[in-house]
């Protein structure tokens, strides 16, 4: 009997490894169960990853998304069992620092499961013996215990969540290889298999690192690269001969010589980082009857390769020197899937509707993406941010297969490394760039990267400006890695007087046609319907009420709009809901822009336009297509640090010629360049959120701070039902807006926060407030009185915090209106 996707949706998930499996339980158990799951080889084990990986999670992450994917898979194993065997085995984890550095990240990563709700604490050498008797504790400076950590017992996870499933409806078909993704009207329609085609209204891709053999036949490219990576394990150990089950002691965690280990019984298991990245090319990937033709025990299973492990089993011997009697007696080259920036690939095509992707998810996060996705499925948004993870994320720059190769080997290179939350890439660079990119150099400009674009953080052009600063307080090493004093001296001049901003790689969307208005209207929170010239912050919401973006919207004619906006994922949210009357383009790559800031910015922009640039003229949120000099510009009045300005927007081939326009007539106002580093301090003194750090779509616009862009008045927009009432209530948490108490103290972001002695949110953004004189912190908190004192915990230290009344600075916006 046919069916259609909104009476009762047929879903097709393709692999039955612990993804698929996890995802037809969590689907089937809200209702959806005409579900099937489709695998090329045997059940239970049919030869992917899940059919090999060692099981280790460990939950804490420097991501909260992962984390709470980690969380919710340790709940549900930890709640399964198979024979009476459970699918979790809580043994803890604990992870070894040998160096100062791998110490100090430890006591980073407590701060982290502190801010997500992971027990864990930094303990000694002496313990970290305890806990693993095999080690040298002479070689150890100390450890992280995190004591619901554990094994997850993969298969066994599989065979209890197919038995669920398939009690609720479900089919589970093993020896079916797909062969095709049939679709029409830009729509799935069913799979194709060796053994017969299977209708659908949904297909989810969960096949692993054979993931981007079936995106292929959807026309779906999937940024996924397989790698192989070593596991060994040693003889019977005397020291373990008593080992009465399979494992009793912390999955263990070596990461100064990127190792890991875990008991198997009476043997260790050892898995290694330490080698070159081994690229597998998912196309050359052997079905499981033809990898077993070729002796091999599974597709996944690539020869163990001696070469490379010799080094990793030397640092093992240092490490236990019970090691040094035993050799290793068996091993392989286990394959797994990388992307470009380590995370999952999660959601729905744009390109082919009902086709999803569960993708590039390794067994620690398998059950916590199942439920996210099917709650996505289901009611069209996760109860969980998953920005980091959604599909259209990656820009197009970032698609190409030697970026996806590149970046996912360099992934695994960087697997256990430590690094700063400003760090970045290597390799490619430089791959997207401004029309400022040849004077921004001259500059000496220091660039980090985002989004494959380069961006300057300060310019070394301004070093003789710190001389004109007073003393500033010195910076512990971590925070002072991709920091300059420079950014102080930036911020001052932008405060003093005028500076150039390269805004450049924010997006930037065209919206037109007959209908445009009226979209705009519903799909965000403010009033658009204004006169031509008129500019709009305005936020986007989801059907819950949560933020998924802030915007700003400029009217540029009747049915012309400038849309600034956050992520290629605003545009896919658009362009998904957008009528036929309305056309939405990404004109980012082809435009360009200039934020110029500062009490001197109207000295030097007036002189360069016959049109009115004074406050009666143009006034704040406003806009105008004028020119300066030769250049035809968009200017906005807006201003994101705090001071007089615009945002200046061309075409991209007149980028050079804008450049080079104001800084010749900013010469005589003193004009310098400024970077991103002092553009956050600056934005943060005026309490300016940054949409995915300090708000996703997990909280709504009052506890965000930004209910300003709410008119509940104005006829309906996506979200609206869902605030109703919010403006009046009193909201159980805010993002709170906090100064630290010692001027020299300073915070990066994700740090926990402490009120009464116990953990209560977390922090967002923090920067040095330069004019302020303090670091500046915003955090997720319960609501608390302004003056209440709080503590941030940095690096193991309680640093004493105080909440305070926004904005920090210029409460009364006289500097930005003038």
């Amino acid at each position: 009997m046919s069916s259609t996707p909104e009476t009762h949706p047929r879903v097709v998930i393709v692999g039955a490894g612990i993804v698929g499996c996890s995802l037809a339980d969590e689907l089937t158990a809200r209702g959806w169960t005409d579900v099937t799951v489709l695998e090329q080889g045997p059940l239970p084990a049919p030869g992917g990853s899940t059919s090999h990986a060692p099981g280790l999670v460990f939950q804490t992450s420097p991501s909260k998304t992962l984390t709470a994917f980690a969380r919710y898979t340790v709940e549900k194993f930890n709640s399964l069992q198979v024979d009476g065997v459970s699918c979790f085995n809580q043994v803890g984890g604990l992870e070894l620092a040998t160096t100062p550095e791998r110490l100090a990240d430890l006591h980073r990563k407590a701060g982290y499961a502190a801010s997500w709700g992971v027990r864990g604490e930094v303990v000694s050498a002496t313990r970290c013996k305890e806990l693993w008797p095999l080690i040298d504790e002479s070689t150890v400076l100390g450890g992280f215990h995190t004591p619901d950590d554990g094994l997850a017992r993969a298969v066994l996870a599989c065979r209890a969540q197919l038995a669920r499933a398939t009690e609720r409806g479900a089919r589970f078909l093993d020896r079916h290889t797909v062969t095709g993704i049939e679709q029409e009207d830009g729509r799935v329609t069913a799979v194709v298999t060796d053994r017969g085609t299977f209708p659908a209204d949904h297909v989810v891709s969960a096949a692993g690192f054979w993931g981007p053999v079936i995106g292929r036949m959807a026309g779906v490219e999937i940024p996924l690269q397989p790698l192989a990576h070593q596991y060994a394990k040693t003889r019977q150990l005397p020291e373990l001969a008593d080992a009465e089950t399979e494992a009793s002691r912390p999955i263990l965690r070596f990461q100064d010589r990127d190792l890991y280990f875990r008991e198997h019984n009476d043997r260790i298991g050892i898995g290694s980082y330490a080698h070159k990245p081994l690229p597998v090319d998912p196309f050359a990937i052997l079905p499981y009857d033809e990898a077993r033709a070729n002796d091999m025990e599974m597709p996944s299973s690539f020869p163990f390769t001696e070469e490379d492990w010799a080094p990793s089993w030397e640092d093992c011997r240092q490490l236990m020197p019970a090691l040094r009697e035993t050799e290793i007696e068996e091993g392989f080259n286990g394959v797994f899937s990388f992307t470009p920036d380590g995370m999952p690939v999660l959601g729905e095509s744009r390109k082919l509707r009902g086709f999803w992707l569960a993708e590039a998810v390794w067994v620690t996060h398998s059950a916590g993406v199942a439920k996210a996705v099917a709650e996505w499925m289901i009611d069209g948004r996760a109860s969980i941010d998953l920005h980091e993870c959604d599909l259209t994320r990656f820009e197009d720059a970032q698609r190409s297969p030697s970026y996806v190769r590149e970046r996912g080997s360099q992934q695994f290179v960087e697997v256990y490394d430590v690094l700063h939350p400003l760090q970045p890439m290597e390799q490619p660079r430089p791959l997207r760039v401004s029309p400022f990119y040849a004077r921004q150099q001259e500059l000496g400009a220091r660039f980090l990267e985002g989004g494959g674009w380069e961006r300057p953080h300060w310019y070394e052009a301004n070093a003789p400006l710190v001389d004109t600063l007073g003393p500033l307080p010195e910076r512990d090493p971590w925070s002072a890695r991709y920091w300059s004093p420079i950014a102080a001296a930036e911020a001052k001049a932008t405060r003093e007087k005028v500076a150039l901003y390269d805004m450049t790689p924010l997006r930037r969307l065209e919206v037109t046609g007959p209908g445009a208005l009226a979209f705009l209207q519903r799909m965000t929170t403010n009033n658009l319907r204004k006169k031509p010239g008129a500019v709009t912050y305005t936020l986007l919401l989801d059907e819950t009420g949560g933020v998924r973006s802030d915007l700003t919207v400029a009217r540029l004619a009747v049915d012309r709009f400038q849309v600034g906006a956050n992520s290629a994922t605003d545009l896919d949210w658009l362009t998904r809901h957008a009528p036929t009357d309305v056309h939405i383009r990404d004109i980012t790559s082809g435009t360009c822009c200039i934020g110029v800031w500062g009490p001197l910015a109207r000295d030097l922009v007036q002189p360069l336009t016959r049109d009115d640039f004074s406050h009666e003229g143009f006034g704040y949120f406003r806009a105008k297509e004028t020119y300066l000099g030769h250049v035809p510009v968009t200017a906005m009045r807006l201003s994101y640090v705090g001071e007089l300005g615009w945002e200046l927007y061309t075409s991209a081939d007149l980028g050079l010629r804008l450049w080079d326009t104001l800084w010749a007539a900013g010469r005589q106002h003193g004009v310098i360049a400024a970077g991103r580093s002092a553009f956050n301090s600056l934005r943060l003194e005026k309490g300016y959120r940054a949409w995915g750090v300090d708000m996703t779509d997990e909280h709504n616009p009052y506890e965000a701070g930004v209910g300003f862009a709410v008119r509940m008045d104005k006829d309906g927009f996506v979200g609206q039902e869902a605030l109703q009432g919010l403006a009046q209530a009193e909201p159980a948490r805010r993002l709170t807006p906090l100064l630290l108490d010692d001027p020299a103290a300073v915070v990066l972001g994700k740090e926990p926060v402490y009120v009464d002695g116990v953990p209560a949110g977390y922090v967002t953004s923090a920067s040095y407030g330069y004019t302020l004189g303090r670091c500046v912190a915003y955090a997720w908190l319960p609501t608390l009185a302004s003056g209440t004192g709080v503590h941030i915990e940095y690096f193991g230290e309680k640093v004493p915090a105080t909440v305070a009344d926004e904005p920090l600075f210029d409460p009364k916006m006289t500097r930005i209106r003038r």
